[in-house]
C-alpha cells in the first residue's frame, strides 16, 4: 500500500510540473556601461558578466519556452528562448538597433522578433493614438499586413513558436482596439472620449487565463494587464490611492500560476510607506505568490518601510546641487525639508511642478526648504540641466548619483515617481509618503505644523 501511494504522488508531482530546459547563450556585446547583461522571464532572472572584450557564453536552465528579455544599462530587447536554444547575440551598446544580430539555433525566430519589433515601432504612440477612428483602423491593418508578410517569408525552425505566433498576431490587433479608447482620449485631449458604434470591440472569446499563452506572447501580456486594470479602475476608480481591496478577490480567481504572480507583483506597489493597510497586504501577497525571488523582494521592501514610520531619523542624501557643489540633507537642519523625487521623462511628475511652484511662491521665506531630487541617468544629466533652466524651477534642484539605484531611493523603497516626503527641523520623518502639491491635504499638513 505504501508503495502504491509513493507511485501515485510520483505521478502527480510530474503531471503538475515542466521540464526545465537546458540552453546555450553566447555572443559579444560591446561597449555595455558596466559589463554586465541581464535576462528576465516569468520568475526567472539570469545575470551574465562578460569578459573584458564583451564576450560572453553560458548554459543554464531554463522555467518555460517563451518570452524571455535581455537587459543592458541602456537597452532592451525581447528574445524567444525554446526548447535546444543555443543562440549567439552580438551588438554594440552605442548602436544597439543597428548593430544586433543573431545567429544558431533559435536565431531564425529572434530575427522575426527583431524585424517584427521594428515594423510595429515605427509608428509612435502618439502618432497612432492621435488619428481618428478610419485612420487608425486603417494603420493597424497595415500594420498586421507588414507583419503577417514577414511572418508568411520566414522559414522557422520552431515549430511551437509557429504555431503560437500565429495567434500572437491576431493578440496585436486587439491591444490596439483595447487602447484606443483612453489612448486617443489622452493624445488627442478629448476628454470622455467614446469610441462610435461601428469601431471594433475586443474579442470577448479570448481566454484571459490562458498560461501558455503568457508565457509565450508579450503582447498578450499587455492585454491581461489592461484588462484586468480597466476592471479594477471600473471598482475603484482612476484616483484611487489603493486598490488592492478591489484587486485581490480577483487575482485569487486566476488559474494560471504565471498570471497570477505577475498580478500579485502590480499590486505589491501598494505595500509602501504611506498605506496603513501594508502590513496586511504584505502577508496577503506572501501567501498568494510562489515566486521565491519576489518574496525576497518584497520582504526586503516591507522591511525597510518599517523604518520610516513618523519620528524616525530620516535616510541622508548628499548630491550635486544645480547651482554648484553639493547640498546635503544635514545641511538642512533647522527647517522642514519637503523632497520631490522625480525625473524629466516622467510625465506625472511634470504635471505637479505647477501646484509645487505655487506652494513654494506661498512659502517663500518660511522655516521650510523645498527640494527636487533628480533620478534621471547619468546620460540625461545635461537634458536634466536643460530642463531646470528652460522651466525655471525654484527651490533647490539636486541630481541623485545613481537614478533608481541611489541610495535615498533605495532607503525611501522608492518604486515609482513622484513620491514626496517631509522631513522635520531635526532630520526626522514626518510623512515618508507626503501628499502631492496638488492635494490641499498637503497645505493643511503645514498648517497642522505650525510652518510660517
Amino acid at each position: 500500500m505504501k508503495h502504491t501511494l509513493y507511485l501515485v504522488l510520483i505521478v502527480l508531482f510530474a503531471s503538475f510540473t515542466t521540464p526545465k530546459e537546458t540552453i546555450t547563450l553566447s555572443g559579444k556585446i560591446t561597449n555595455t556601461e558596466d559589463g554586465k547583461i541581464k535576462i528576465r522571464g516569468e520568475a526567472f532572472e539570469k545575470d551574465i558578466t562578460l569578459k573584458a572584450d564583451g564576450t560572453f557564453s553560458e548554459t543554464f536552465q531554463i522555467d518555460y519556452q517563451g518570452s524571455y528579455s535581455l537587459f543592458t544599462k541602456n537597452n532592451r530587447i525581447s528574445l524567444y528562448l525554446g526548447k535546444g536554444s543555443k543562440l549567439a547575440i552580438n551588438a554594440d551598446e552605442k548602436n544597439f538597433d543597428t548593430t544586433l544580430s543573431f545567429m544558431g539555433d533559435g536565431s531564425v525566430e529572434n530575427k522575426y522578433i527583431s524585424e517584427k519589433t521594428k515594423i510595429v515601432a515605427a509608428i509612435k504612440n502618439e502618432d497612432l493614438y492621435k488619428l481618428d477612428e478610419a485612420d487608425f483602423l486603417k494603420k493597424i491593418a497595415e500594420m498586421k499586413a507588414s507583419v503577417t508578410a514577414v511572418y508568411n517569408k520566414t522559414k522557422f525552425s520552431n515549430a511551437n513558436f509557429k504555431e503560437k505566433e500565429l495567434q500572437n498576431i491576431k493578440y496585436l490587433e486587439q491591444i490596439q482596439i483595447l487602447n484606443y479608447p483612453s489612448y486617443h482620449a489622452h493624445y488627442a485631449k478629448i476628454q470622455d472620449f467614446i469610441t462610435s458604434e461601428t469601431f471594433p470591440k475586443f474579442d470577448s472569446k479570448i481566454d484571459l487565463d490562458n498560461e501558455a499563452d503568457f508565457l509565450f506572447s508579450n503582447t498578450y501580456k499587455q492585454i491581461i494587464e489592461a484588462k484586468f486594470n480597466q476592471f479594477i479602475e471600473s471598482k475603484a476608480g482612476q484616483d484611487a490611492d489603493y486598490t488592492a481591496v478591489y484587486a485581490l478577490p480577483e487575482i485569487k480567481k486566476i488559474k494560471s500560476v504565471a498570471i497570477k504572480n505577475a498580478r500579485i507583483k502590480t499590486v505589491a506597489y501598494e505595500v509602501g510607506a504611506g498605506n496603513p493597510e501594508a502590513t496586511n497586504l504584505y502577508n496577503e501577497l506572501m501567501a498568494l505568490s510562489t515566486d521565491v525571488k519576489f518574496k525576497e523582494e518584497l520582504t526586503t521592501k516591507f522591511n525597510k518601510i518599517k523604518t520610516l514610520i513618523a519620528g524616525n531619523a530620516s535616510p541622508k542624501f548628499d548630491y550635486e546641487n544645480y547651482k554648484g557643489g553639493k547640498t546635503s540633507l544635514e545641511s538642512l537642519k533647522g527647517k522642514y525639508v519637503y523632497i520631490d523625487v522625480w525625473a524629466t521623462w516622467c510625465g506625472p511628475c511634470r504635471k505637479e511642478i505647477p501646484s509645487l511652484q505655487k506652494v513654494e511662491e506661498q512659502y517663500e521665506g518660511k522655516n521650510i526648504e523645498f527640494v527636487s531630487l533628480s533620478i534621471d541617468a547619468k546620460k540625461d544629466y545635461e537634458k536634466w540641466k536643460k530642463f531646470v533652466d528652460e522651466k525655471k524651477l525654484g527651490g533647490i534642484q539636486l541630481f541623485a548619483d545613481n537614478d533608481w539605484n541611489s541610495q535615498f531611493a533605495k532607503d525611501y523603497a522608492i518604486e515609482g515617481i513622484p513620491r514626496f516626503i517631509l522631513i522635520d527641523p531635526n532630520g526626522n520623518i514626518v510623512s515618508a509618503d507626503a501628499p502631492r502639491p496638488s492635494d490641499p491635504k498637503l497645505i493643511q499638513k503645514f498648517t497642522e505644523l505650525g510652518i510660517k
